[in-house]
């Protein structure tokens, strides 16, 4: 809670004799001589308004050993989760801490992670890019020759086609982490497919392109030529430095607003065809069994979502009054035109405000004061994008899709707050 302060009541923090000698001699006494040196001291100290904190008592740390900057240790909490596959240990997934984040950018070290073999140790100098098939001028491309090219850096999200998979059954996530952490939005920089295929010239014949990662996997995964030629992005680099390994070092595709499972990391081949290639990854996985027998194919783009990450579950509300609920909201459709907010399980909304900027293909978060009253209340967001698109509800995507899909959950996400406090994850 915050408390009225007067002038008075502010020690001078400057080097003034007087005042220096008045406040050091007060503070000894208000912290019952438990200042010391170190973070010792500064724990045991009371750093609190109107005491100097320890830390303004003597020098600071001096420049990082460590090369590479770190968080503070006081942040070591926000990290990423997930689960590896028992079968095959290379395989698995590890989640973004969206409970934690703010704004709209993923640092690199919490983007979520996703293989199916494991991460390939790449060395950037034998890496190749083939380009082959139909085309005029089959190429060879080492990493020299690519960053050459004209480049380009475009902030888009990037999602797991099976973010929130999970829930549709019941409720599964323990945090909104869990329940929908396979989201990421990044500055992506790199060279335009279009770019590369108009030096090798595609022939008349080419519609779809196969592209191969490098990973044991071979994760392979067939293109429409009209996205590679739109806006494609052969990606090597991620928020202003060369992409982590994890994210497909040192080349991966990345296709805007599309699953993210096509956007093939370590990128080793592109070979234009005619038809699909009707990979292990487009046949027996990421389709969808629909009601009447049949399966979705090629359902590449992810339609409008958003979710509240703040109150979420794991969370709890420890005193009634004003509190600010927050989320994200992103589409593979365009940008977020608006987002809905309700506390009464979907029985009124109001609309809540985005913050700028709202990108297209981008994460946008959106906020809305709320004021709690002690009772429970259960808490959704609902967005649409330009293009008119709504997030359904849970209903409405069973009604579509019955219950045996496994992709593209965009479902609307509730959260229970009891009187409590606490939040958890419920179907409302």
């Amino acid at each position: 809670m915050s408390k009225d302060i007067r002038e008075a009541d502010v020690p001078d923090a400057g080097v003034g004799a007087g005042s220096r000698r008045r406040f050091l001699a007060r503070g000894a006494a208000l912290a019952g001589g438990a200042i010391g040196a170190g973070a010792a001291g500064a724990q045991t100290a009371d750093n609190t308004p109107p005491n100097v904190p320890a830390w303004m008592k003597q020098e600071g740390q001096p420049l990082s050993k460590d090369p590479y900057g770190l968080p503070s240790p006081f942040e070591k909490h926000v990290i990423r989760q997930g689960r590896g596959d028992q079968v095959m240990p290379g395989a698995g997934s590890l989640q973004s801490p969206l409970q934690h984040l703010r704004g709209m950018i993923t640092p690199n070290g919490l983007v979520f992670e996703r293989s199916h073999a494991g991460v390939p140790d790449i060395d950037p100098a034998q890496h190749r890019l083939m380009v082959h098939g139909l085309v005029k001028r089959p190429m060879i491309y080492t990493m020299d020759d690519l960053v050459r090219f004209p480049s380009v850096s475009r902030i888009h999200f990037l999602e797991c086609s099976g973010n929130g998979s999970r829930e549709l059954r019941s409720p599964f996530g323990k945090s909104v982490q869990i329940s929908h952490g396979l989201v990421s939005c990044c500055e992506w920089t790199g060279v335009l497919l279009s770019t590369v295929l108009e030096e090798a010239g595609v022939d008349p014949r080419g519609k779809w392109v196969l592209a191969e990662g490098a990973d044991a996997a071979g994760m392979s995964r067939s293109v429409p030529m009209e996205k590679c030629l739109e806006d494609a992005m052969l990606v090597y680099a991620q928020n202003g430095e060369r992409l982590r390994p994890q994210q497909g070092y040192p080349l991966r595709l990345f296709l805007p607003g599309w699953e993210g499972n096509i956007s093939v990391k370590w990128l080793r081949r592109l070979k234009v065809a005619a038809e699909p290639f009707m990979t292990r990854e487009e046949t027996s996985k990421y389709t969808d069994p629909m009601p009447d027998g049949t399966a979705r194919q090629f359902t590449l783009l992810m339609d409008a979502k958003s979710v509240i990450t703040y109150p979420a579950a794991d969370h709890r509300l420890r005193q009634k009054g004003f509190h600010e609920i927050s989320g994200i909201a992103w589409s593979g459709r365009g940008r977020i035109k608006r987002v809905d907010v309700s506390v009464d399980a979907g029985r009124t909304w109001r609309q809540a405000a985005l913050q700028e900027p709202v990108l297209d293909r981008a994460v946008v978060r959106f906020r809305l004061p709320w004021q709690w009253d002690g009772g429970e209340a259960v808490l959704q967001s609902r967005a649409m994008d330009e293009s008119g698109y709504v997030q359904p509800t849970r209903a409405q995507l069973i009604a579509e899709r019955g219950m045996n899909f496994g992709y593209h959950n965009n479902m609307i996400q509730s959260w229970k707050v009891g009187s409590g406090g606490e939040v958890t994850n419920v179907h409302a």
